[in-house]
């Protein structure tokens, strides 16, 4: 079923053209990503779906009654509404029916209206949605529903919008970088909901991982030009290196018959027949074939590192907290030469106060941070590049100086270094404030590198990077000689450029783990059961501080959720037993592999909704 078609659709900013001629349709249960390089129109084409702008020529086309729901960039969140009042401000009428239903449980000696509320709640079966609406609210830290939405900080903001529109449930979801601001915890469980929703997704995002996992079509503007693969982001790879190959044939091919062509051209007589004017015409076609050439143009990073004594970098002891949040309690390390540190942990935990610590951006607690005389930190925030107003990107790289000096003694203008970070002489006058999220980024990048550190310290660095730039930012810290500690939400990119990871766990608890993103994944589901078991129970509890008994029918759930797990884990081993018989064919096995991965879906859930319920009952 077509939701929507983009009918040969234009853009334009004055002189440049962001894309023109384009086409494309979005059908039900696809789910789609949008690759192209930062400034090449992505935010404008997912404004132009999503209605909040129009294209200067063609049209968008979508089903009657369609709706859709469009995470941005920016929110647009009422600043004077609590967490509860922006999630119920919807036309969804089951909604409607489970606030009725949470007012009526705060006033339960009302028996007339609870009554009322539990019967609405039957009639429109809404256990399972409110049910599905809690989860969402614990899995994205959204736990005090009372907060005004003006205390709450930018993160939070953006994961209060996107919890409103999966609670929403739109026809069609359309993504602008969903990830941002989300712990890897969060990032891994909205990628498990995405991938077994059934559920119309068009995206944009630069996390690979993701990409491979969720998407089953990826649609690309490239050059101009806009490609769709049918699969997921290694399909996309494969097919894409496949297309540039053939291209590249058939360029060679034509840059041969024209020269053939070319030396026919010049021994013509002047006086021509019908004949070899049809072939100066087909001549004409045949050169701009030849000359065709791809604009792979990539950012060149290259630095005049200063040289790294033997004291990089030590914390002796370290204590911080902010009031009642410890971030530090005597942490203690020592940075050798060539370190590549990773860090994770969940948001609030104190990552982004870490680095400032050790930059001494804000002051310890306790103990001692000593710097080696020789080092030279390079710290990329998360806030970016703070331009005055009106400046120019030329002006921002000339503070710096007019020439910046790279290795062996060589040194290039602020114009020649800006060309190297994709910046071209024109655009390096326009001002800052016209660049795309991705080109800010870029720039603050070479501000960054333009001081020649031998530490630098990355604060998710991958942020609105577009994924060209992405990998040869990876080439480029594979080579980097020096220490680098990096703060990143992205997979594919801790585990592409780190060798161990400081695991921050709360509570002033940091761990040391020998190893990158997904050796650290491979270790925690290898943990006992019992153990995952008691992590779940704990954090449950803090959603449910505010209420201390089940209500009616959360003690329906919890007296039936015991013999739903054992049918659920009877049916698993059922699947499993299938798999023993050796005359399955390849469709019939792919097929059981989707019922077991939908059953222990079902059991987790299923599971980690008993212990929720279960904490409750212990509380009272």
């Amino acid at each position: 079923m077509n939701y929507l078609s983009v009918e040969n659709i234009s853009k334009s900013f004055g002189e440049l053209e962001l894309f023109s001629g384009i086409s494309f349709g979005i059908n039900k249960d696809q789910k789609i990503a949008f690759i192209a390089k930062n400034g090449t129109g992505k935010t404008s084409m997912l404004n132009i779906i999503a209605g909040l702008d129009s294209p200067d020529e063609g049209q968008v086309i979508s089903r009657k009654d369609l709706k859709i729901a469009y995470l941005s960039q920016e929110d647009e969140l009422d600043e004077n509404s609590t967490i509860e009042e922006a999630i119920f401000n919807s036309e969804n009428p089951i909604l409607k029916v489970i606030e009725a239903y949470e007012k009526a449980l705060k006033n339960p000696e009302n028996e007339q209206v609870y009554q009322k509320a539990f019967e609405q709640m039957e009639q429109h079966n809404a256990w399972d949605f409110e049910t599905q609406y809690k989860q969402i609210l614990f899995k994205l830290k959204l736990e005090d529903l009372d907060q005004k939405i003006s205390s709450l900080s930018g993160g939070q903001k953006k994961r209060l919008s996107l919890a409103i529109i999966l609670i929403h449930k739109p026809d069609l979801l359309i993504l602008d970088e969903p990830t941002n601001h989300l712990d890897l915890e969060m990032i891994e469980w909205l990628e498990s909901y995405f991938s077994k929703e059934k559920i119309t997704l068009f995206m944009v995002t630069h996390d690979r991982y993701f990409l491979e996992r969720v998407c089953n079509e990826i649609v690309e503007l490239d050059q101009g030009k806009f490609y769709t693969y049918k699969g997921n982001y290694s399909y996309f790879l494969e097919k894409k290196e496949e297309r540039i190959a053939q291209e590249q044939a058939s360029v060679d091919k034509a840059k041969n018959l024209f020269k053939k062509e070319l030396d026919w051209m010049r021994r013509q007589p002047k006086a021509r027949t019908t004949k070899s004017k049809s072939r100066i015409d087909d001549f004409f076609v045949i050169k701009e074939e030849a000359h065709k050439r791809r604009d792979n143009h990539q950012v060149q990073l290259e630095i005049n590192m200063e040289r790294l004594g033997s004291k990089i970098l030590e914390l002796h002891h370290i204590s911080k907290k902010f009031d009642d949040l410890v971030i530090l309690d005597r942490f203690e390390y020592v940075f050798q030469r060539g370190e590549r540190i990773g860090i994770i942990g969940k948001n609030g935990t104190g990552k982004s106060s870490f680095l400032n610590l050790i930059t001494q951006k804000i002051p310890i607690d306790a103990g001692k941070v000593v710097v080696g005389e020789t080092v030279k930190f390079g710290y990329y925030t998360q806030d970016g590049i703070n331009p005055k107003p009106g400046q120019k990107v030329i002006e921002i790289i000339k503070e710096y100086g007019e020439q910046i000096p790279l290795t062996k003694g060589r040194s290039i203008s602020a114009a020649q270094l800006l060309e190297r970070f994709l910046f071209s002489r024109k655009r390096q006058y326009d001002f800052v404030e016209k660049l795309s999220g991705g080109e800010r980024k870029r720039l603050y990048l070479c501000t960054v590198l333009i001081q020649n550190p031998n530490f630098l310290i990355l604060d998710e660095p991958t942020n609105d990077l577009d994924i060209v730039t992405l990998n040869v930012l990876e080439n480029f810290l594979l080579d980097f000689p020096g220490c680098l500690l990096v703060v990143s939400h992205d997979r594919y990119f801790m585990d592409k450029i780190v060798d161990h990871l400081f695991v921050f766990r709360g509570n002033g608890v940091v761990e040391d783990f020998p190893g990158n993103y997904t050796d650290y994944r491979v270790y925690e589901d290898s943990k006992p059961k019992e153990e995952s078991a008691v992590v779940k129970k704990e954090d449950t509890r803090v959603n449910t501080d505010k209420k201390v008994k089940l209500s009616y029918m959360e003690q329906r759930e919890f007296d039936a959720i015991e013999g739903e797990i054992e049918k659920l884990t009877a049916e698993k081993s059922t699947i499993e037993a299938k798999f023993l018989d050796g005359s399955l064919s390849g469709e019939e096995i792919n097929d059981l592999s989707i019922q077991l991965e939908k059953t222990s879906k079902l059991i987790d859930e299923k599971e980690e909704r008993w212990f929720e319920l279960s904490s409750k009952l212990e509380e009272e």
